[in-house]
């Protein structure tokens, strides 16, 4: 059976490893912990980052009038980005404490606090007023519902009639596959994650909670350089991350481990088990 991480748990996770995404994944410039998209026009890792944050945008049609929930914001970098591009206001909510402050501190700093927020909730049962959003955005996220169903269903109640959810995660490729070497269990272990989902239990649920038209687009071939730029940090960290927790065994169990994780997801990759797919789902109405 897999392991089952609590909220709590998946909030330590991004407590005790963000200096390791600020180190390896330039946190602090890019405002970013998600896969790059890389086109044949990208030069840098900074433009894939933000490639991923307006190929989302695109689909979510945002408009400045609009009211939008970024569903598990990080450090607040894509509510930011959308503000900045359309001038819609911007809830976002994640598990993390030390998420939700550092996305407040960088608000503050650029002069958004009034039109972009952050609070500390569970997207599966966010305590928000119903129909309230024009959209709601899930940059691999959703990954951490342990219940796909409360996912889609919260989803659908807090967006307004012709509202649309629009996300991108990593989706196992189909149920039951074989895994003898366990890449995906481990990488899920390092990272906080209970399961992944396929696309069709995902379907499945947005089909269940009432969400209409659904678009499904694969980008697996554009993160691959994302995914191996991971496992060379990997590597590369591998050595100074052991050291560092020998002479340090109090250390957290994610942050001791954290770094086999850009092994684990580029093996399970390279192997086929996994694709990355961007999805658009509408409540009609």
């Amino acid at each position: 059976m897999p392991q089952r991480f609590s909220n709590n748990q998946v909030a330590n996770y991004y407590n005790t490893t963000q200096h390791h995404y600020e180190r390896w994944w330039k946190l602090k410039k890019h405002g970013s912990l998600h896969y790059g998209i890389w086109e044949a026009s990208t030069r840098n890792f900074g433009e894939a980052l933000e490639n991923t944050n307006r190929y989302l945008l695109k689909r979510a049609q945002v408009l400045a009038h609009h009211h939008v929930l970024d569903a598990g914001c990080g450090v607040g970098g894509a509510a930011r980005f959308v503000h900045r591009e359309t001038g819609a206001e911007v809830t976002g909510i994640t598990l993390s404490e030390r998420q939700i402050a550092t996305a407040r501190q960088q608000a503050q700093a650029e002069g958004m606090a009034q039109q972009v927020h952050f609070l500390q909730r569970d997207f599966c049962n966010t305590g928000l007023e119903a129909k309230s959003y024009d959209v709601v955005w899930a940059c691999e996220s959703s990954c951490y519902a342990t219940d796909r169903s409360a996912f889609a269903m919260e989803c659908f109640r807090l967006l307004k009639p012709g509202g649309r959810l629009v996300l991108c995660d990593f989706f196992k490729t189909e149920l039951g596959q074989s895994d003898p070497k366990k890449y995906l269990r481990y990488w899920a272990d390092t990272w906080g994650v209970s399961e992944f989902a396929t696309p069709k239990a995902l379907r499945t649920a947005l089909n269940k909670a009432g969400f209409g038209h659904q678009t499904w687009e694969d980008f697996t071939p554009e993160i691959e350089k994302s995914a191996r730029r991971m496992y060379w940090a990997a590597c590369l960290g591998a050595l100074p991350s052991e050291l560092y927790n020998l002479f340090y065994p109090g250390v957290s169990p994610f942050a001791k481990t954290h770094y086999q994780s850009g092994w684990y997801q580029y093996k399970a990759l390279m192997t086929g088990y996994w694709r990355y797919w961007m999805v658009t789902a509408i409540k009609e109405g």
